[in-house]
Order: structure tokens, then sequence, then C-alpha cells
């Protein structure tokens, strides 16, 4: 296919697709998902091996969120019938990443939900990412604590952080149909102030709403303008007591085809397969493995995940290795360029586009973001839909905020 050898033979220049070929990787048919997946694992190797990067969520207050994000089981309004805690203490925050670095994470990433924090919750979570430390030297700390405000980024990063997560989550276009209570722009200032403090960024998406094709290849575009360290590729998970319960609009094959083209247009950066993996790709996750180097490891924020025993099988049965804690995730060129955990360039995810740029479900701001269906035109929304699973759907009751055992 013409198409495929042009984008794969762009991905290892980190020349940007055009928005015509990007959309034409979500349009192929399902009968081509393998040459797809196959190309764009061309490009996934060129610049990461075989190597998987695990990173563990730990949730550091869940649910009692005031923003009304439509996706979210933590939103205000929302009647899923998720854990609900305030802040856990750095030692009990300490001792749930203890479990996901003894399983192989090299990445903590601590989140919270909320609007953003006050100047009392930064010193909260600096605490917290000392103690996480003083036990693990060596382990990358992401926090993720909704809109930043002056100063809050570089006060992080004097406390041990390595990165920040903030998605975008959707297009610019879209993006007041799913909140009201803050605005793109305000995604974007806080991704620039990560930025600016010397943050390792990691921003990224939501698919799977009714989102358009064209929505799709918008936020991406957007993401690699922004130059993100990490993208995180997440998957509605539609809860029961959210607006979005009934939106059921993927197959494990559409999951592909928006992993290959992420990948095409961000050839050089970290992408994560994050929230929603084990509900719409099932048992094509391996698969997936040839288009992200990243990937959470056991449980998310208020959904639980595939046993973390069997992320590591699934890993080593396809042919891929962990990436170990001394290993330097990203290409040369953007570690050279001095950024955190690995490093951003200049040029984006490849080449720059002008502008200045997770990872997981339901995180309150800082989690993943939908469109409804109405958001987008019937005419460019998706024609395959995948049958509603809710069997998949199981609200996270063990690990942080509860007295059970994690799941790492």
């Amino acid at each position: 296919m013409d198409l495929l050898n042009t984008l794969v033979d762009k991905g290892l220049r980190r020349e940007l697709p055009t928005r015509d070929e990007a959309l034409a990787v979500l349009a192929t048919s399902d009968d081509d998902v393998l040459d797809v997946v196959a190309a764009a694992g061309k490009v996934r190797r060129h610049w990461f091996g075989r190597r998987v990067k695990l990173n563990y969520l730990v949730n550091l207050k869940s649910g009692l969120c005031p923003e009304d994000c439509s996706y979210c089981s933590q939103r205000l309004g929302s009647t899923a019938g998720i854990l609900k805690y305030t802040w856990l203490k750095p030692d009990e925050a300490s001792q749930a990443a203890a479990a996901g670095l003894a399983g192989g994470a090299k990445r903590v990433c601590l989140v919270a939900s909320g609007r953003g924090p006050t100047d009392r919750d930064v010193d909260r979570v600096s605490d917290t990412i000392k103690a996480i430390k003083d036990q693990n030297e060596d382990v990358e700390v992401c926090a993720c604590l909704g809109l930043l405000s002056d100063g809050q980024a570089e006060r992080l990063r004097e406390a041990g952080a390595d990165a920040y997560n903030h998605n975008l989550n959707t297009s610019e276009g879209t993006y007041g149909e799913i909140t009201t209570t803050h605005t793109y722009a305000d995604r974007v200032d806080t991704v620039q102030k990560a930025h600016a403090a010397g943050l390792s960024a990691c921003s990224g998406l939501i698919a799977g709403m009714g989102e358009s094709d064209e929505d799709l290849v918008d936020v991406v575009y957007a993401l690699r303008a922004l130059d993100p360290d990490s993208v995180p590729v997440n998957f509605l998970i539609p809860f029961e007591g959210t607006p979005l319960a009934k939106e059921w609009n993927l197959t494990p094959q559409r999951c592909l085809r928006i992993l290959a083209m992420v990948r095409f247009v961000c050839p050089d950066a970290e992408v994560r397969i994050a929230g929603g993996r084990e509900v719409h790709l099932r048992t094509m996750q391996p698969l997936a493995l040839n288009l992200a180097n990243s990937i959470f490891l056991g449980d998310y924020l208020t959904s639980e995940g595939q046993a973390g025993k069997a992320d590591l099988d699934m890993i080593a049965d396809a042919g891929f290795e962990v990436e170990g804690a001394g290993e330097i995730t990203l290409p040369e060129h953007r570690v050279a360029a001095g950024g955190g955990c690995g490093s951003h360039a200049g040029a984006g995810c490849g080449s720059h586009e002008g502008a200045g740029c997770g990872s997981h479900e339901g995180g309150g701001v800082c989690g993943t973001a939908a469109v409804t269906a109405a958001a987008a035109p019937a005419s460019a929304a998706p024609t395959d839909v995948s049958e509603a699973r809710t069997d998949l759907v199981a609200v996270r009751r063990r690990g942080a905020g509860t007295d059970l055992a994690p799941n790492a």
C-alpha cells in the first residue's frame, strides 16, 4: 500500500504526515488492519526497539470533583459507585507506589481529582514525591493534579517531580461539548507551564465517544505542536452514572488504527496505551504493543485493569521486553534537548508545528475527555460499533484508599 510506505518513510525521518494521510489511516478497512499495524510497527521499533515502559497509577484523592467533564466517573453529579476518599498520606502513597515498582514499573503517576491544586495541595504532593524517592531513588514521578497556577510547576520540579500530565483529550472545536467548568485553552496553558518549568510534558487524548475522524486528527496534530514527551491514548470506559455510559463506539480494529495514526504523527514520542485497553482492545492487546511503547501496569484510577502478572506475560509472549529502570525511554535526539525523563526536542514529536503541548481514565481535570455523539457530524462518525461490554467495566475496590492489596 503506497500510503503505508509513505508514512513509514516519513516516520523514520520524523516528518509530519499530511492531514489527508492521517485521516486515511483511520479510514482503512478491517481487512487491512494488520498491514497498518506492521507499518506503524516499523516506526515504533526504529525509535524504541522492543522495549515496553511500565507506568503505575496512584490515585491520591478519589472522587469529590467539582468539574463537570462528561466522561468522568469522578465528575460533579456522577452516580458511579466508585471509591471516594480524600488525600492519602505520603507514607500511604509511597506504600501504594512500591507495589507498582515491585511489579516492574519505572514511572509512578500521582493523580488527584479536582480543578487544580491549592498551594497546600502542592505541599502535600511534594512531601509524597520525596517519600517515594527516598525509598526508590531511580523512579520517575509524574504528577497529575489538574490546572496549574503560576509557580506551582516549578515547586513540583524542585520537590523531585520529573513529569506533569495534563491531557488535551479532544479537539478544540468540540471541547465545549464535554465540560463547561474549564476550557481547552486552560489545558494548553497548563501543559505550557509544565514545559516552562523543565518538567517532561505528558499530554494525550481519549477516543471512543462518537467523535469524528477529523476530531481525532485535530487533537493529535495539536499535541504534536505542543511537544509532549509522552502521549497517552485513552479509550473511554463508559461508566454507568456518567453522561457517556451508553457510548460504545470502538472495536479492537478501530483502536489499533487510532494508535497507528498517533504513532505516524508522533513517531519519536512515548505513545502510551492508557485507560480502556482491556475493555476495547481485549484479546487484541498484544498487537497494540507493536504501536505503543508504554502501558499502565495493573489498575487505573477508578476502574480495575487486568492482573499485573497478565500484563507481564502478555509483553513477554508478544516478544517484547520490559524497559529497565536504567534505560532511557526516549530517542537520543530528544534526550539531548535537555527535558525531563528523556526530554523533548524543539521539533515536537518530530518537527515543530508552531504552538507551544497521561494517561489514564477518570482523573478529574487531568483525566480523559469525550465527545458526545451529537458533537460530531453524523456523516463523519465512524461506522464500526462495538457491542456494549459492560461486564468488562469493573470499579476498583482494591489498592489505594482501601485495606486490600493492590493489583500490580
